[in-house]
């Protein structure tokens, strides 16, 4: 049996050490934090939407994140919301809707009495939209905690607050810490977001509103909250939020509905996202052995699994052909991966 030790209890460390159980290894999650949570998962929107991240991510980010509502659903039955995802555009936005479709596939044009009849809180608001009907979205936070207590189900342990592990423990490492992980490729992009509260307005599925100067998505939660996001900042400065963008996300918030005006600031938060040059998520094998997978970038819960997987593929061939070649396993990942 393969003793692992996974480096990070975000939702690249949760989704591998789930694809490892799932296989037959003895899965031990180190986390330096207290407790799941304060991560940029914990912040995350969400949405499993590869059809709109099309839109500005390559073609492999469709093909790897378009299994990942099917994953969740796998894995966590009930967690998933599959009620697609709506985007909007006042009609002085008319240009950039035009280019969203361009650039994307799998969607629909909808006129406003469609429109209505998908989000009857928007009613009147747009004359057009694009409804992509095959994508989903979950709570991020909910299926963490979700995803935790089946790992320990499963026998997977867990060490939090573990500063220090000793690798020698185990037969194999995978780090998943992110930007704690050094890496001269990785740059970190950071991403501020608000939760509000409000009864005054009811969705039923992410919408993004292209708006001119600060477009954003609005993912529905429980009890009439609703997570605001997300700037993209080039820095891995992971302070708090800065008043500019506060008033960014909320101005446009309101662009969508008047009703977020009123409406309670509950949380504010402040990620800092992995990033590779290409905006590509890696899976590697370094020199000392260890597996790391990192550069989720912004799709973290879209392409989580699929790196698990592949992941997991490495290790276990690896294994299986008793291979001490770690540059051919890297190789091998990496061509997976661009032949997606």
């Amino acid at each position: 049996m393969h003793r692992v030790l996974v480096k990070g209890a975000g939702v690249a460390g949760l989704t591998v050490a789930h694809e490892l159980a799932a296989r037959g290894a003895s899965v031990t999650v180190a986390e330096n934090r207290n407790q799941i949570g304060g991560n940029a998962s914990w912040l995350a929107g969400g949405m499993l939407a590869p059809w709109c991240e099309r839109e500005s991510a390559e073609e492999a980010v469709v093909t790897l994140g378009k299994v990942s509502a099917d994953w969740w659903e796998r894995t966590l039955p009930g967690l998933v919301t599959r009620a697609g995802t709506l985007v909007v555009a006042h009609a002085r936005g008319a240009f950039e809707l035009a280019r969203f479709a361009a650039r994307t596939r799998n969607c629909e044009s909808v006129d406003q009495k469609a429109l209505a009849a998908l989000e009857p809180d928007l009613a009147g608001r747009f004359r057009q939209g694009l409804f992509f009907a095959g994508e989903a979205h979950l709570d991020p936070r909910r299926a963490l905690e979700a995803l935790v207590d089946k790992l320990r189900s499963m026998g997977v342990d867990f060490l939090f607050g573990a500063a220090k592990v000793a690798p020698s423990s185990f037969d194999q490492v995978i780090d998943c810490t992110g930007m704690a992980r050094a890496d001269d490729d990785l740059r970190g992009v950071r991403g501020e977001m608000l939760i509000l509260h409000t009864h005054e307005i009811s969705l039923a599925r992410p919408v993004r509103l292209l708006h001119p100067l600060h477009p954003i998505y609005v993912v529905p939660r429980a009890d009439h909250h609703f997570m605001v996001g997300a700037t993209m900042i080039e820095s891995d400065h992971g302070g708090p939020i800065t008043a500019r963008s506060l008033m960014e996300l909320l101005n446009a918030a309101y662009a969508l509905h008047p009703a977020f005006g009123e409406a309670e600031i509950v949380e504010t938060g402040v990620g800092v996202r992995p990033a590779y040059p290409d905006n590509l998520p890696r899976v590697k094998r370094r020199k000392d052995g260890a597996i790391t997978i990192n550069g989720l970038y912004r799709h973290g819960f879209l392409l989580s699994p699929a790196m698990a997987e592949q992941a997991a593929r490495l290790l276990f061939n690896s294994s299986a052909n008793n291979s001490s070649a770690g540059l051919e396993s890297e190789n091998e990942a990496d061509r997976q991966w661009r032949s997606a």
